[in-house]
């Protein structure tokens, strides 16, 4: 079983309640998805969504119809993957959301590896910070969530895949660079963080606090939401910040920015996959899971500036 073209394009609008970013979901334009809701509203004959107001919003026909879309979607994965495993294969479709570390550092690498072994399996996935993609993990709009940090919710299941280090980084020609600094001193030093949501950002606060520094001791000069605005920053002379070890090997290894020790201060975290609360993942999300606990670190990139402990 197939699923329904009109009906793929009304679960995309109704998750997204958005007619722009289903379109790109889809790789449509605006109008065609337009089109598509217009013919699927004919053939019911009740509108589906409510356009007034300038907001999207599902009719009672549209709250309807939504649990049936997923359970059809569900059902034509099944069969594809009925069909691929009586043939000793495996395909369907796996949505994969991460948090902007692993999205823009390490995803990629995983995909690649995980679609060799299993190359019928189409991977779609999008990017956040960590509470978005749980977020969108409890609103079913993917399957699995990769994040970084410790995350509080009891809704969802945490499984740790790797280990990650954070590090001090700084211009190139600063004090610092390559030096170990006090608790201290961090409190006279201009400090760049990532948005509140963001799994780095609780990681640092948090060990900053059992360190004994509380937020107001700092200097929180900005609030960036991508490490690599964070980065640029620091370029520019900005102030100083805490990233992953993944994000900044190449800026050290250019020589652009240096990275210093604090001196009692930890800074090592998980790296998680996050699924709903429950069974067990089964399928083609078992697969991943399990390629993911045995390879992740085999695979993950090796070319690391060496860099002091931190």
């Amino acid at each position: 079983m197939i699923e329904n073209f009109r009906i793929r394009v009304f679960r995309a609008v109704a998750h997204h309640l958005n007619f722009s970013r289903a379109a790109e979901e889809l790789l449509l334009t605006q109008p065609a998805v337009t089109q598509q809701i217009k013919a699927l509203e004919d053939e019911f004959g009740v509108p589906l969504f409510d356009r007034g107001g300038g907001h999207i919003t599902l009719t009672v026909g549209g709250k309807a119809l939504l649990p049936f879309a997923e359970r059809i979607k569900n059902l034509s994965d099944e069969a594809i993957g009925a069909v691929a495993e009586a043939f000793g294969q495996q395909a369907g479709e796996l949505s994969l959301g991460a948090s902007q570390t692993i999205g823009q550092y390490l995803l990629p690498t995983f995909v690649a590896g995980f679609r060799r072994t299993n190359p019928k399996i189409k991977v779609t996935a999008r990017s956040g910070n960590t509470d978005e993609m749980i977020e969108a993990l409890l609103a079913r709009q993917i399957h699995l969530a990769l994040i970084e940090g410790p995350e509080r919710r009891k809704d969802v299941h945490i499984e740790p895949f790797m280990e990650d280090h954070m590090v001090l980084v700084v211009p190139a020609t600063h004090g610092w660079a390559n030096h170990e600094v006090s608790l201290e001193d961090l409190k006279s030093e201009p400090l760049l963080v990532r948005e509140f949501g963001s799994g780095s950002r609780r990681v640092v606060e948090q060990a900053l606090s059992k360190a004994g520094i509380k937020t107001k001791d700092l200097i929180l000069s900005m609030e960036l939401d991508s490490t690599e605005g964070l980065l640029s920053a620091v370029e520019a002379g900005l102030g100083v910040t805490f990233v992953s070890r993944w994000a900044v090997r190449n800026q050290l290894s250019l020589g652009t920015l240096k990275v210093a020790r604090i001196q009692g201060l930890k800074l090592s975290r998980r790296f998680s996959m996050a699924y709903a609360a429950g069974p067990a993942p089964t399928g083609i999300m078992a697969t991943f899971r399990s390629f993911l606990l045995s390879q992740a670190m085999e695979i993950a990139p090796r070319r690391i500036a060496k860099t002091p402990a931190s």
